[in-house]
C-alpha cells in the first residue's frame, strides 16, 4: 500500500517547534480525532474521503495548520493543483516559520498550474532552510533547474495555445487503467492497451462512428490476447499487422518480448516472437513501426546503453528479416529513462517520453526530425501544458498532423489512466501527409500479385518510402506533402511498371487510388517509361531520369537475355522532321545510358516515331504531355 506520507510531503505534527505561532499540541481534541480518521482515509487510498474529513476538521478548528498541509498534499496527489496552492497559502499565512519545510511541494503545485516565475521563488524560498539535508537540497537544486527551463520555454514559445484534453468517454474509458493508443491512417480504428483488473494486460479496439463519437470498446477478435500480459501495442498504418510486448511468454527469450500479429479473416494471429535478433534476455517494450513497415523503434534495457531504457531502432534488411538492434544515441538516449517511441506518418517526425531530457520533472514528451539527409536532429520538448510536473507518455498524432491521443490520469478521469484526445500545438506537428493506396496485379489476368513498391522524391531521387503489398496485392503509402514523387514497381516476370506524381501541390489528407497492372514479360509486350524527362526540345536526360534508367537496368540484369527496343514519341508541337529526330535522339540517349551502365549494346534498340502515334489529343497541354512519351519494348525474351 502507498504511504500517504511520501506524496502528501507532510509528517504529521512533524515540524519543529520554533519560533512560531502555531502549536500542534493546543488543537481541538476533536479536530485532532477527525484528523487522524482523515490521514488514515488517505492512507487506505480513500482520497475524496479524506478530503471531507480534512475540511470537518478545518472547519472544528479554523487555525488547524496540519490539515491545511495535510489537504494540500492530497489535492496535489489527484493532480487538484490549484487547491492544493490555496491550502499551502492558508497553511502559510497561519505559520510561516513552522511552514517553512512545505515551500517545495508548494512550488511542485505552482507549476502544476503553470505558475513557473512563482515556483521558482518558493524553491529558492525553501533552499534557504538552514536546516536542510542533502537529499532535500538536491530536490530543490532538481525543481529549479525545471523551473528555470520552463520560464525560458514559455518566452520562446509564446502565442495564443489552448491545451484542453477531451476524455474519450464511457465507450473506451473504465475504471481500469487505458493507455498506448494507436490508430490506422484513416483515424477509423482505435487499439489501446487495458489493463484488466489492474493486472492483466490485453488489447481493445473501437470504431469511429458516423457523429464523431466511439463504438463500444472491445478485445481485439481472434488470438491475439492470451492469459498473460500483452500491451505497449502500435498497429501499423493500414491495420493489418500489430507490433507489440508479451512477457514470460513461453517462446520468449526474456521477460519481455517484442511480437508481431497479423490480421486474418479469422481476427489477429497468435503473437508471434519478432526473434533473437532484436529480443534477448532483458527488456524489450514499447514498438513502434515506421509507415513503410522498413523500421522498428523500440525501448530496451541492454548492456551498453546509455542509462535506464534506451530507444533502439531495427531495418528491414533485403532478405525481409529485421536487422540487429541499434541504439540510437546520445543524441536521443540519456542516463535517464527514454520510452514510449512513436514514429509519425511522415516516417520524418519521432515522439518520446524521457525523465534524462530537461524538462517540468518526471517524464516529459519530446519530439525528433529527420533532416534532409536522413539524419535525426536534437530533441525538442513539447512544452507546458502538454507536459507537467507529473509524467507524459503514450503519444500518438493522427496522419493529419492536428490531434493527438495519451492517457493520462487528469482530474476527470473514470479512474486511473484514461484516454485522451487534443489539438496539437502547430510548431510541434509533423510533416502533413498524403495517403497512397491501391492494388498490385497482374494486367492478363487481373489476378493480385504481392509486390515492393516504392516511392522516389523526383528531385533528389532519394528513397521517400517502400513497401511491401499483402498478399493480395494490396498496399498503402503515406508520403509528406510538398513533393513530386517517382512510382515504381518491380516484380520478377514482369516489366517494370513507373509512374509520376506531381503531387507538390496537393492538399494534405488527400487519397489516392493506383492500382497497378503489371505487364509479364513476352514478345511486343511495351509499357511506357514515365518517369524519364527531357529539357523541352533538347535530348539530354535529366538527372531526375536516373531512378527510373536504373530500375531498368536491374531488370535487364535479371532478365540477361532479353533483347529491348526504347521507342520515343512526341506531340505535334513543331516541324515533323524535326520531332522525328527529337525522338530518334531520345531514344539513343537512353540506351546510352543502359549502355554506360553495363548492358550489352546488342540488347538495345532504339527508334523514333516523332508525332505520328499519338494516344492523346494534342489540342490540349495534357494530351501532349501524354504524347511525349518513352516506350520500352520487348524484342525478345
Amino acid at each position: 500500500m502507498k504511504q500517504f506520507l511520501l506524496f502528501a510531503c507532510c509528517l504529521v505534527f512533524a515540524a519543529s517547534l520554533r519560533a512560531q505561532k502555531y502549536n500542534p499540541e493546543k488543537v481541538s481534541k476533536q479536530a485532532k480525532t477527525i484528523y487522524d480518521l482523515a490521514i488514515q482515509k488517505a492512507e487506505d487510498g480513500q482520497y475524496m474521503e479524506s478530503i471531507k474529513m480534512l475540511d470537518k476538521a478545518i472547519s472544528t478548528d479554523k487555525n488547524f495548520v496540519d490539515a491545511f498541509l495535510s489537504r494540500a498534499g492530497i489535492n496535489g496527489q489527484i493532480k487538484n493543483h490549484r487547491n492544493a496552492v490555496a491550502d499551502y497559502e492558508k497553511a502559510f499565512a497561519l505559520d510561516p516559520v513552522y511552514t517553512q519545510d512545505y515551500k517545495l511541494p508548494y512550488s511542485i503545485n505552482l507549476a502544476g498550474i503553470g505558475e513557473f516565475e512563482k515556483a521558482l521563488e518558493a524553491v529558492d524560498d525553501f533552499a534557504t532552510s538552514p536546516s536542510l539535508g542533502e537529499n532535500s537540497r538536491k530536490a530543490a537544486a532538481y525543481r529549479r533547474k525545471s523551473f528555470e527551463f520552463a520560464i525560458a520555454h514559455a518566452k520562446t514559445h509564446q502565442g495564443q495555445y489552448v491545451f484542453e484534453p477531451k476524455n474519450l468517454g464511457d465507450s473506451i474509458n473504465t475504471k481500469f487503467p487505458e493507455y498506448f493508443p494507436s490508430l490506422t491512417i484513416d483515424g477509423n480504428q482505435l487499439v489501446f492497451t487495458r489493463q484488466m483488473n489492474f493486472f492483466n494486460e490485453d488489447f481493445f479496439a473501437a470504431r469511429l462512428l458516423p457523429g464523431g463519437s466511439w463504438s463500444a470498446s472491445a478485445p481485439l477478435p481472434g488470438n491475439v490476447n492470451t492469459e498473460r500480459n500483452e500491451g505497449a501495442q502500435h498497429i501499423s498504418q493500414d491495420g493489418k499487422v500489430l507490433v507489440f510486448t508479451s512477457c514470460d511468454a513461453p517462446d520468449g527469450f526474456g521477460g519481455c518480448d517484442l511480437y508481431y500479429s497479423l490480421l486474418t479473416k479469422q481476427g489477429w494471429s497468435q503473437p508471434i516472437n519478432i526473434g533473437d535478433v532484436i529480443n534477448s534476455e532483458f527488456w524489450e517494450s514499447q514498438p513502434t513501426i515506421a509507415p513503410d513497415k522498413r523500421a522498428l523503434y523500440f525501448a530496451a534495457r541492454a548492456p551498453g546503453g546509455m542509462g535506464g531504457s534506451d530507444l533502439y531502432v531495427s531495418y528491414i534488411m533485403p532478405s525481409g528479416k529485421w536487422g540487429p538492434a541499434m541504439n540510437m544515441g546520445p543524441s536521443v538516449n540519456t542516463t535517464g529513462d527514454e520510452t514510449s517511441p512513436f514514429i509519425h506518418a511522415d516516417n520524418q517526425t519521432l515522439y518520446f517520453a524521457s525523465s534524462g531530457l530537461t524538462g517540468y520533472g518526471k517524464m516529459d514528451l519530446f519530439l525528433i526530425r529527420k533532416d534532409s539527409t536522413g539524419h535525426w536532429g536534437k530533441p525538442e520538448n513539447l512544452g507546458y501544458p502538454i507536459n507537467t510536473v507529473d509524467d507524459e507518455a503514450t503519444l500518438f498524432v493522427t496522419s493529419d498532423g492536428t490531434t493527438a491521443y495519451y492517457a493520462s490520469d487528469r482530474s476527470d478521469s473514470k479512474g486511473s489512466l484514461d484516454l485522451y484526445s487534443f489539438t496539437l500545438r502547430e510548431d510541434i506537428r509533423p510533416v502533413k501527409t498524403l495517403w497512397v493506396k491501391g492494388k498490385v496485379f497482374d494486367a492478363k489476368t487481373k489476378k493480385g500479385l504481392p509486390s515492393a513498391v516504392e516511392l522516389k522524391d523526383v528531385a533528389t531521387g532519394q528513397r521517400s518510402s517502400k513497401v511491401q503489398t499483402d498478399e493480395d496485392g494490396d498496399y498503402l503509402i503515406t508520403l509528406p506533402i510538398g513533393k513530386d514523387y517517382a512510382f515504381n514497381v518491380n516484380r520478377k516476370g514482369y516489366l517494370i511498371y513507373s509512374e509520376n506524381f506531381p503531387l507538390s501541390s496537393k492538399p494534405s489528407d488527400s487519397v489516392y487510388q493506383v492500382d497497378i497492372p503489371l505487364q509479364p514479360i513476352e514478345v511486343n509486350a511495351n509499357v511506357v517509361l514515365k518517369n524519364i524527362f527531357f529539357e523541352t526540345g533538347k535530348f539530354d536526360l535529366k538527372k531526375e531520369s536516373e531512378a527510373e534508367l536504373d530500375n531498368l537496368v536491374e531488370l535487364l540484369k535479371e532478365n540477361n537475355t532479353m533483347v529491348i527496343q526504347i521507342n520515343g514519341y512526341t506531340d505535334n508541337v513543331g516541324k515533323p522532321a524535326d520531332n522525328l529526330a527529337l525522338s530518334n535522339n531520345r531514344s539513343k540517349s537512353v540506351v546510352a545510358y543502359l549502355v554506360r551502365k553495363g548492358i550489352e549494346p546488342a540488347r538495345l534498340l532504339s527508334k523514333g516515331f516523332g508525332e505520328t502515334r499519338p494516344v492523346s489529343d494534342n489540342n490540349t497541354d495534357e494530351g501532349r504531355a501524354k504524347n511525349r512519351r518513352t516506350e520500352l519494348q520487348v524484342i525478345s525474351k
